[in-house]
């Protein structure tokens, strides 16, 4: 007989002397050989079950007697040989040593062994046991064995949700004498964490009475308390348990049988989260969002090979019981992919202001991170102050109650708020860290997972238990439905039925003669002599066909379920579904973009306007408005900064301090950030490379940047691509974005996302291509879909021609486009809204809007700009927002060539023109140059930012 150990990774004998007093197990006697071999593996390798392992309490006394042996050392080396360090020989009473008999009562029972590998085998063995038996959940229905065990007894005693409570002493004895042979107090603190809804996103158990606080106060005692199942319990957990659904096996005592598994409808893993220590491994899982996790799981069951990146749109981070803030998503990316992470959690705290005259103001903490105890907390707050360790501080008391947590911390007069919270996130628990470490157990082993693999393992266990389910329920008809048949045989031939019973002498002959008479089996004929006069009628007959019938139709229904692997995804799909419908519940815990703990306040931060700049090769830069003066129409402008070699500038727009800045690539991807947060600088300096500050790819590039002071839910983005796609995308899509990008476009291969604009419905899009052609259309044309789509075709291209450009012509001109776009006619009249069209070349023109017609997408448009053989366009822009006095446009147009020179002219100074002129010089541009980008400028920003004495002469600047 080989007895297989298991080594650890390094001698853990050696390592840890403690092994030899906890492991060593007495040395028992045998008629036969017993040959210890140690086959060396590594822990995570383990392919043995738990009951093919040896355990302590597993070893079988001997049915014969033998003789006492008593042990000694040997101490020369002659008589051990090589292998004499450490070993242990047996001897019996006569002195006799050696190779022991084999099969004879008389024989010697020796048995050669090293001690630390005894000690080791039987130390693994002890391991196993916990790990497998207390420790680790099973990665299936995510539950420990208490637990598990805890929730099986309460089903057997009834306490569903709606039947009234019991004492937990009930439940804690029915547990302990059927299921789990340990101490009350750890089946009793087990059974309290189900239930306090502090420590479980979702609890399993309704508690009565005092089950703890968030204070770490105790519950009282098991005599006094009183428990129920949740309903999502019921639902989640114990539905089906008895019809074959999962393996029972004998309890303890071999007295009855208890569940290996729950038949758990969604992954209970991830939705109530685990941690434990056992013997050289641990657990730490966090909590999830229940309808997140249904509509996870349920694109991992549409999409198979869904990557990661996919499954974080639907559950983008853990959702903790006490909520709190998640500071960035690192961790949570690392977690999600290796099984092992760090995810940092803040309180949420708020700012009130105690007295206006005094600016006395206090930080009113509303939410701690999960599992910190509040009054711990509170008292570290009280010592920190106390040792003047954290200053500013006045007061600090605990006004929570049943309520809501409210701890009010009163500050000084002067201290600033910011700094005070500050050292509280740095000095205390009110930000701390989950570490995650997803293991489990997986087929008798314990595995770290990923979240993909979590849910795919639990997939595969739940299709398991639904067919189990079917098979059994097809069992059950299929038998009904025989027996059904015989009854309606036996009815529609009555007579001949009680003829032959009346003249049957006992029961065994008359069912022997129904079944030769009627061709009937046994269970048939049992059938037809059980059923009672009344039940003989025509109308009950009439019931037996119907629910024959509706036998066949389930029995069809279940065979093709068991033969559609497709159909049983979809049934798994539609009660998870159920269930998130019923007890869904909003997110608690907030994720918040950052990848520090110490966020920057953004109140103290003035909301400024200013100019963001970005070349071709990812270079950005943060100046102020008044950097460029304004200069007449014609002039060569003012140099934007100094440009890396073969780099030209990309973009060009204005923007506030406060508002978030969408950053579109060229990959059809969106990055966010901040506009504070791009370091500020001169006009001559070169500018922070995006990367380190978007965490873009290699080879992606920034096209499109799209400030947004409030993500309103009637705004759209609309977006369009170099070949043509345009589609509209709801802004509110974009509102939280992770800092390692979403998507907002699908691009077929050899396309490119080019240019983005903020609209709604009531908008207008123009849209022109580098020949000059316009098409004008509608934004309520263009149909909302989500990120991850494609789009449909905007403009019918000719060969060579791309698009090159688009503007959004506001609602507010709306009234003035209805007068002429209604009646599909071109006036004459010069007024605007006008199109600004910008050519490669620095020329440029005005045509009014009225000059063209509203058109559906997929067209070629009309001639907008008539350009020679050598110019293309730039851009356009529809401009005529606000008018000055003398009715002509105050807006403002900056133009920024591929030098990097910066020119800022007045809008009325450029002529208006027919669609099919030239225009006039914009901008001078030397040594074969041409536009790179133009933006626009409105009226209130040209105001603040003119400078009266440049209005009247040019300023020209090399």
């Amino acid at each position: 007989m080989k007895l297989h150990t298991l080594n650890p990774q390094t001698s853990f004998v050696q390592s840890n002397p403690m092994a030899f007093s906890t492991g060593i197990r007495l040395l028992r006697c045998y008629h036969h050989h017993f040959t210890f071999t140690a086959i060396p593996s590594r822990f995570s390798g383990l392919r043995k079950a738990s009951s093919e392992l040896r355990f302590l309490s597993s070893v079988t006394p001997p049915r014969k007697q033998v003789r006492p042996v008593s042990a000694r050392r040997k101490v020369t080396e002659e008589e051990v040989g090589d292998e004499g360090n450490g070993s242990v020989i047996l001897r019996d009473r006569d002195g006799n040593e050696g190779g022991g008999g084999g099969g004879g009562g008389g024989g010697e029972r020796i048995v050669h062994t090293e001690l630390h590998k005894e000690a080791t085998e039987a130390y693994m063995s002890y391991a196993m046991s916990v790990l497998l038996g207390r420790a680790l959940p099973d990665v299936r229905d995510g539950l420990k064995p208490v637990h598990r065990r805890i929730l099986y007894a309460m089903h057997e005693l009834g306490l569903s949700s709606k039947k009234p409570y019991k004492k937990c002493a009930r439940v804690v004895g029915e547990v302990l004498g059927k299921f789990h042979p340990h101490g009350d107090n750890a089946v009793y603190d087990s059974l309290v964490r189900m239930a306090q809804d502090f420590s479980l996103r979702s609890p399993l158990i309704r508690g009565h009475g005092n089950f703890g606080s968030i204070d770490a106060d105790p519950p009282a005692a098991m005599r006094y308390t009183e428990c129920r199942l949740e309903a999502l319990t019921e639902a989640m957990l114990l539905a089906d348990l008895e019809q074959n659904t999962v393996d029972f096996v004998p309890n303890f005592d071999n007295s009855q049988k208890e569940p290996s598994l729950l038949p758990a409808r969604i992954p209970n893993l991830l939705l109530n989260g685990a941690s434990g220590i056992a013997v050289g491994m641990a657990t730490n899982i966090p909590p999830h969002n229940l309808g997140e996790l249904v509509d996870a799981l349920s694109a991992l069951i549409h999409n198979p090979e869904a990557t990661l990146q996919e499954l974080l749109e639907y559950m983008p981070g853990p959702d903790f019981p006490t909520g709190g803030i998640i500071m960035g998503n690192i961790g949570i990316l690392e977690a999600y992919r290796t099984g092992r992470g760090r995810v940092v959690i803040r309180g949420k705290t708020d700012i009130e202001l105690l007295d206006a005259k005094t600016k006395r103001a206090a930080i009113i903490i509303q939410e701690i991170p999960y599992q910190t105890n509040k009054a711990s907390l509170v008292e570290k707050i009280a010592d920190l102050v106390e040792n003047k360790t954290l200053e500013g501080v006045s007061d600090i008391r605990d006004e929570s109650d049943r309520s809501g947590m409210r701890v009010v911390i009163e500050l000084k007069r002067g201290s600033d708020p910011a700094i005070v919270l500050n050292n509280l996130y740095r000095l205390t628990a009110l930000q701390s860290s989950f570490s995650c470490n997803m293991v489990g157990i997986l087929n008798g082993q314990p595995k770290l997972m990923g979240l993909k693999e979590l849910l795919q393992a639990f997939l595969d266990f739940r299709c398991s238990v639904v067919e189990r389910r079917a098979k059994y329920k097809l069992s059950q008809a299929q038998e009904r439905s025989h027996i059904v048949e015989g009854i309606i045989i036996g009815l529609d031939n009555l007579d001949e039925v009680i003829n032959t019973i009346r003249k049957a002498s006992s029961h065994a002959l008359a069912t022997a003669n129904l079944r030769k008479e009627f061709e009937l089996t046994e269970k048939q004929a049992e059938a037809i002599l059980d059923i009672s006069l009344r039940r003989l009628t025509a109308l009950e007959r009439n019931k037996f066909v119907d629910e024959g019938k509706s036998l066949r139709a389930q029995i069809s229904k279940l065979e093709e379920l068991l033969s559609s692997k497709k159909q049983i995804l979809q049934l798994i799909e539609e009660e998870a579904l159920e269930i998130k419908d019923k007890y869904f519940t909003p997110r608690r815990s907030q994720l918040e973009d950052t990848d520090s703990g110490n966020l920057e306040d953004i109140d103290v931060i003035p909301n400024e306007e200013m100019l963001l700049a970005i070349s071709e090769k990812g270079y950005v830069k943060r100046m102020k408005p008044d950097t460029f003066n304004l200069q007449n129409r014609g002039t060569i402008g003012k140099s934007v900064g100094k440009l890396r070699v073969n780099d030209a500038m990309s973009d060009f727009l204005v923007c506030r301090a406060h508002d978030k800045v969408l950053y579109f690539s060229d990959k059809g991807t969106v990055y966010s950030s901040p506009a504070y947060k791009i370091p500020e600088c001169s006009r001559t300096a070169a500018g922070t490379p995006l990367i380190q500050i978007l965490s873009l790819s290699d080879g992606e590039r920034i096209t499109s940047i799209i400030p947004v002071s409030e993500f309103a839910g009637d705004q759209y983005l609309v977006m369009l691509t170099v070949n043509g796609y345009i589609k509209k995308v709801s802004l509110n899509y974009f509102a939280s974005i992770r800092s390692t990008g979403i998507i907002a476009i699908q691009l077929v291969p050899g396309d490119e996302l080019k240019w983005v604009k903020c609209c709604s419905n009531n908008d207008f899009v123009a849209m022109a291509s580098l020949n000059g052609m316009v098409i004008l259309t509608p934004c309520a044309n263009i149909r909302a879909l989500g990120r991850n789509t494609r789009g449909s075709v905007a403009m019918r291209l000719k060969d060579g021609d791309k698009v090159a450009s688009m503007d959004i012509i506001p609602d507010a001109l709306q009234k003035e486009l209805d007068m002429t776009l209604a009646v599909h006619q071109r006036k004459r009249s010069m007024n605007g809204p006008w199109l600004l069209f910008v050519s490669e070349s620095g020329y440029g023109k005005r045509v009014p809007v009225s000059r063209f017609r509203a058109s559906p997408l997929n067209r070629v448009g009309l001639i907008g700009y008539k350009f020679s053989s050598e110019d293309r366009l730039a851009a356009v822009f529809v401009v005529g927002f606000s008018f000055g006095e003398d009715g002509e446009s105050d807006e403002q147009v900056v133009l920024v060539s591929q030098s990097g020179t910066v020119n800022r002219i007045k809008v009325r100074d450029i002529s208006i023109q027919s669609r099919y002129a030239r225009g006039v010089i914009l901008m001078r541009l030397e040594h074969a140059g041409k536009i790179q980008s133009a933006s626009m400028i409105s009226a209130a920003d040209a105001d603040s930012d003119s400078d009266p004495e440049v209005e009247d002469a040019a300023a020209v600047e090399a």
